[in-house]
């Protein structure tokens, strides 16, 4: 790095899938001193789902920053962040198999971020997204992510691109972001108003085993996934 090193840098990454599958983008931004953009870049992937995106988000992150400086990553995914912070070890003692015994979904980018992160000081903080006075990082990277998905174009502050456009799903005032709730994307940290009928909560009646590996109880509340029934925070995990 040219100049003073810096202690600490900020930074928040997001992915878009438009469809999931469908259109997608990833997306970072990296903050200077005073938490403002700074440095950003997105690009498109094609079809693609939303873990996909989200986890390639983090990949080139963790790519274009300087692994000698301790980072904290801001994002709003809790799938991507528990994949990294939490499955991952077991996924690796269990030969990169879930619990279950499948293969783990999106193994390459996983085994590609556990590797960027060998060895330098990441913190990973988690912060709900489209929210009225929410995370400024976080909304700049969901709307770049956003824009990059659907135009399907690179952009970013080393190419002279505008900032990104506003969210069309972050509410205007505080009555209707008490309607959308915690989030209103449809991934990890979804709510079931935010949706749709088709990723409502329940109490399981039984005990089972969602698609991420991990069992759950009798009572503990589960949501719908492609593949069954899971942990809600798993709701979009093709594990």
């Amino acid at each position: 790095m040219i100049g003073r090193m810096r202690e600490r840098m900020v930074a928040a990454c997001d992915g878009a899938s438009k469809g999931n599958p469908g259109p997608a983008a990833w997306a970072w931004v990296v903050a200077d001193e005073g938490e403002s953009p700074t440095r950003w870049e997105a690009g498109p992937l094609g079809k693609a789902t939303n873990n996909v995106a989200e986890l390639t988000a983090l990949e080139r992150l963790l790519t274009a920053t300087d692994p000698d400086v301790p980072l904290e990553v801001r994002m709003d995914s809790q799938y991507a962040m528990k994949a990294v912070t939490t499955w991952l070890p077991g996924w690796k003692r269990n030969g990169w198999k879930t619990s279950g015994g499948k293969p783990v979904a999106n193994q390459e980018l996983v085994v590609s971020i556990d590797r960027l992160l060998a060895g330098r000081s990441v913190e990973f903080r988690y912060v709900p997204a489209h929210q009225v006075d929410g995370d400024p990082l976080n909304d700049f990277a969901d709307r770049a992510a956003s824009q990059a998905a659907v135009v399907q174009e690179p952009a970013g502050s080393a190419l002279g691109s505008p900032v990104p456009p506003p969210s069309p799903d972050t509410p205007k005032s505080a009555g209707s972001a008490r309607r959308s709730s915690a989030a209103a994307k449809p991934r990890g940290g979804a709510t079931a108003r935010s949706a749709g009928a088709s990723s409502r909560t329940l109490k399981a009646k039984f005990p089972g085993r969602c698609l991420c590996g991990r069992s759950y109880a009798a009572g503990e509340t589960i949501a719908k996934n492609d593949q069954g029934w899971g942990h809600p925070e798993c709701r979009t995990a093709d594990a």
